[in-house]
């Protein structure tokens, strides 16, 4: 299959070609169909698979026909990179199609939001937050959405959005063509699909596995060896960008802290930082100035850069969906990645329950005494 199957406007072709897609992944090549029909889609699949395509070309096609100037679709995202990345790819998509979007959050000055909202635009990218700030001020109408898109759905309930969610929801048509993208279904994302959705076609890929371009292996240690044990990972990664991941933001800065003084360039990238700080540390680790991003999770739900060649679990997440999750930052869009964890007695009910996920026990590995 490729995408001239889809008969997509020329305009959005020309997005497609710039963007330099040529076949389309499982996700968009069963999820784009019934969008284009108007059916309310269900669409499972992990981090990496191309699932922003999935929804925004058939946005964009629909979006064509009709006015403009006005707000027509909604899509909300739990952080502002997964919103600034979304938008990224209306951008190029859409670069023929004359139609307007812009973003949403909190941490910047609402002025730049409230002068494209005045403009004019068709497509807005938010988060819920800012949404509903400016919803109470009456500066946006969303009397007019015909698509809604809930992407990442799990982050959002998992970031407490849940209440936020069903405000805006109560201010939108009832009529209406509803997309849910998730990468994994727990059962509150489950009870709300019910009743967001009207006979949703579901789409699941893999949904719960992580990507099979990534290679697994853990170290068993001891806990005073874990710093040394990353240090020399890092040191035999060679030119290959790194994420590590910790549980919480004070080791996020230490680790990044002790690798930059080790001869490593790394930042921290976590919760309380602003929104330039955060800009300032993805553009370094993009254009490969750092070479070591250290982050928290909530913290990476936007993290959106295509060729990380290893994820190194520091701290070990708590369920086996934030392993899928994290996993999913490498290995992107065919791109092979390694996915490295560090194992201590502690974290070995949770690597249990990952090796039931994968169907496989992860290869054990050692580092020399020597490092």
């Amino acid at each position: 299959m490729s995408f001239d199957s889809f008969s997509f406007y020329p305009q959005i072709n020309a997005g497609i070609i710039s963007a330099g897609y040529s076949d389309p992944t499982p996700i968009q090549s069963k999820s784009i169909p019934p969008i284009i029909e108007g059916r309310d889609v269900i669409g499972l699949a992990q981090t990496g698979t191309g699932k922003t395509a999935a929804f925004v070309l058939p946005i964009l096609q629909r979006l064509l026909n009709g006015p403009t100037g006005k707000l027509r679709a909604l899509i909300l995202a739990p952080t502002r990179e997964l919103a600034e990345q979304t938008h990224d790819a209306i951008q190029i998509f859409g670069r023929k199609t004359g139609l307007h979007s812009m973003t949403i959050y909190g941490g910047v000055s609402p002025q730049p939001q409230l002068r494209g909202l005045r403009q004019g635009i068709e497509i807005a990218v938010a988060c819920p937050g800012r949404l509903l700030d400016l919803m109470s001020q009456k500066v946006v109408n969303l009397s007019s959405i015909e698509i809604l898109v809930l992407d990442e759905a799990d982050h959002m309930f998992d970031m407490g959005f849940l209440p936020d969610i069903r405000r805006i929801l109560a201010a939108l048509p009832t009529h209406r063509q509803t997309l849910l993208f998730s990468a994994t279904m727990p059962t509150e994302i489950r009870e709300l699909a019910s009743q967001l959705l009207h006979q949703p076609v579901t789409v699941e890929i893999g949904a719960r596995r992580p990507v099979e371009t990534v290679s697994h292996a853990i170290y068993p240690i001891e806990p005073d060896r874990k710093y040394d044990t990353l240090l020399a990972l890092v040191s035999q990664a060679g030119s290959g960008q790194i994420l590590v991941f910790t549980r919480t933001k004070h080791r996020a800065k230490k680790l990044a802290l002790q690798l930059t003084n080790s001869g490593h360039p790394a930042k921290s990238f976590q919760g309380n930082m602003s929104q330039n700080q955060r800009q300032e540390v993805m553009d370094g680790f993009r254009d490969g100035q750092v070479k070591v991003m250290v982050a928290t999770d909530i913290a990476a739900r936007g993290i959106d850069v295509s060729k990380i060649s290893y994820v190194i679990n520091y701290d070990m997440p708590t369920t086996a969906d934030g392993y899928t999750h994290r996993i999913g930052r490498t290995g992107r869009m065919t791109h092979l990645g390694t996915a490295l964890s560090l194992i201590t007695q502690e974290d070995l009910p949770i690597l249990r329950t990952i090796e039931r996920l994968l169907g496989y026990p992860l290869e054990r590995r050692q580092i020399s005494r020597s490092h």
